[in-house]
């Protein structure tokens, strides 16, 4: 139900804007997550698709901002000035209730799961 795409290779300091489309409008939440090498699932962003509230990520506030398209039901991560610890597979994640602000940044809330996709930002 969910297909992320965009991912790529470029360098540190490039943008990059990944996509997320929904087969349906069956979900509360959006959120994008990522996961580096060896490194466990890091929560990057989520939506309330009801009324865009985001929270973000400690380590992408102020790079990264989530944007969306209703009608196409498509979620979209741009991501600016890139470094190499941004460096992974990149997730999207739907919830089909809405979770907990407090909550929104744990894998095991989500339902549905996107099949990633990599960047890699080299120095």
């Amino acid at each position: 139900q969910l297909q992320a795409f965009g991912g790529g290779l470029v360098q540190a300091g490039d943008s990059l804007r990944l996509s997320c489309a929904a087969s349906a409008r069956t979900f509360s939440n959006l959120a994008w997550f990522r996961q580096g090498p060896g490194t466990e699932r890091e929560f990057v962003v989520a939506v309330d698709w009801s009324n865009g509230r985001t929270r973000y990520g400690d380590s992408v506030k102020g790079r990264f901002s989530f944007s969306r398209d209703n009608a196409k039901t498509t979620g979209f991560l741009q991501m600016n000035s890139l470094k190499p610890e941004d460096t992974g597979v990149y997730y999207c994640a739907a919830r089909q209730f809405r979770a907990l602000y407090a909550r929104l940044s744990i894998p095991e809330e989500y339902n549905y799961w996107g099949q990633g996709t990599q960047v890699t930002v080299s120095s």
